[in-house]
């Protein structure tokens, strides 16, 4: 059983003590908290953003990455207890979305808080298991290729062996956390929750985008982009738009 670990994963490039809601920015498989960079000056001011750094990348990159959930969940729960002192909300995309949601289901149980708001991108509803086959224990050149048909990694870092030898072992891990991962049934949600999809992603479908609706008792929202898997990337600016009126809406 993978152990917990102590770490201080919560970054704040911007730190913002006026704002009335923190979003926590949950990465995607083999992300790290930069790409939540371009997000810092084009998100309301009354929002402070603080992107998450997972184990084994970033600041984070000497510890050793998860490979299964629920460690991982406990982990980030204490980590960002000292930053739960005002409202917040949680944004995840992909692997991010599933970590937001069973966080916010830990911090219920354990400490009795909620998110004011939950995002997920890109993310289909935890209680349907994915109907592909795990790849995180494919070899090398497989993996790699799997990747390149997510179309979230440039080939310029997949062609790149020295920097591939050092992302692959955090990308085994990550997919690990969702290939291992089981449902299990709780109350729903009190917040409400938006989720976003892309209209020609072929990992999630809208009907499995639509089974979020399931998890909340509050509001529900889908809103679809045009772009696959990483159309967060792709329409970024019409995606930060829209998550900007959303948030607006919270402050």
């Amino acid at each position: 059983m993978q152990t917990t670990q102590i770490f201080n994963c919560v970054t704040c490039p911007y730190p913002n003590p006026h704002a009335s809601v923190r979003l926590f920015c949950f990465p995607y498989a083999g992300g790290s908290s930069l790409i939540f960079r371009p997000w810092l000056t084009s998100l309301p001011t009354t929002v402070e953003v603080c992107p998450i750094e997972l184990p084994g990348r970033g600041i984070q990159m000497r510890l050793t990455p998860f490979s299964q959930l629920q460690p991982l969940i406990e982990t980030l729960a204490s980590a960002l207890e000292p930053y739960l002192d005002k409202p917040f909300a949680f944004f995840g995309h992909s692997l991010g979305g599933l970590v937001s949601f069973e966080l916010a289901r830990q911090l219920r149980r354990e400490h009795n808080l909620s998110p004011v708001h939950l995002f997920v991108s890109a993310t289909r509803a935890p209680q349907i298991p994915s109907p592909k086959p795990p790849i995180h224990a494919l070899p090398d050149t497989e993996l790699i290729e799997e990747l390149h048909r997510f179309n979230g990694t440039p080939d310029s870092v997949l062609q790149n062996t020295e920097l591939m030898q050092l992302l692959i072992p955090i990308l085994r891990a990550d997919f690990a956390v969702l290939e291992t991962y089981v449902y299990a049934h709780q109350a729903p949600l009190e917040c409400p929750i938006t989720a976003f999809g892309g209209l020609q992603d072929e990992e999630v479908s809208l009907e499995e985008l639509e089974a979020w609706r399931s998890h909340t008792i509050a509001s529900y929202k889908l809103q679809m982009f045009n772009g696959d898997h990483f159309f967060i990337q792709s329409e970024q600016a019409l995606f930060l738009q829209t998550l900007a009126q959303h948030l607006q809406a919270l402050t």
